[in-house]
């Protein structure tokens, strides 16, 4: 009697861990990718209304995608001839008074980013698209873009590289 109760949880737990072996944390959906490229996204924010140019926040951009998709999948990251491509612009970088106090100053502002990004799958091209992806950080008007823009950028090169992500590769 011990030795079949013994044999089927040996055999539960082998299709357990077997079942394991196919699931991936990230709902990354890689096909048969193997590799993939992200081509310098450069900043034309000046060319939207409003917008600012920041410097270096085309290459910091350009590396936190870079990082997203290295940290979450098991493609190599090469410079060209990548399975899957990822390429495109930043069309906007403004902030922008979001209420205002009794004394007609901002009491909050909010600093907005859009990317548009273009996304190639050679192994499978009925999922390339097109499309823009933005957020936001709001942040009190008594204080310089300077003093949270290190926090700023964090929070939206997260959530945005996260949805460009999930567009691209995840499946859910």
């Amino acid at each position: 009697m011990k030795k079949s109760i013994s044999g089927i949880i040996t055999v539960l737990v082998i299709f357990l861990f077997n079942g394991c072996g196919f699931y991936n944390f990230s709902g990354a959906s890689t096909g048969t990718a193997e590799s993939f490229q992200v081509s310098f996204f450069q900043n034309f924010a000046d060319q939207s209304p409003g917008s600012t140019i920041e410097p270096g926040l085309d290459r910091d951009f350009t590396n936190a995608l870079q990082d997203v998709i290295t940290n979450l999948t098991s493609l190599n990251l090469t410079n060209n001839g990548g399975d899957l491509v990822y390429e495109g612009e930043i069309v906007e970088y403004r902030v922008s008074p979001m209420t205002a106090t009794a004394n007609q100053t901002a009491a909050q502002n909010r600093l907005t980013m859009t990317v548009n990004v273009r996304f190639y799958n050679k192994t499978k091209e009925d999922s390339d698209f097109e499309q823009r992806f933005s957020f936001f950080f709001d942040f009190p008007g008594t204080s310089l873009l300077e003093s949270v823009k290190s926090e700023a950028h964090e929070e939206l090169f997260e959530r945005i590289t996260q949805d460009i992500f999930n567009k691209s590769l995840a499946d859910w």
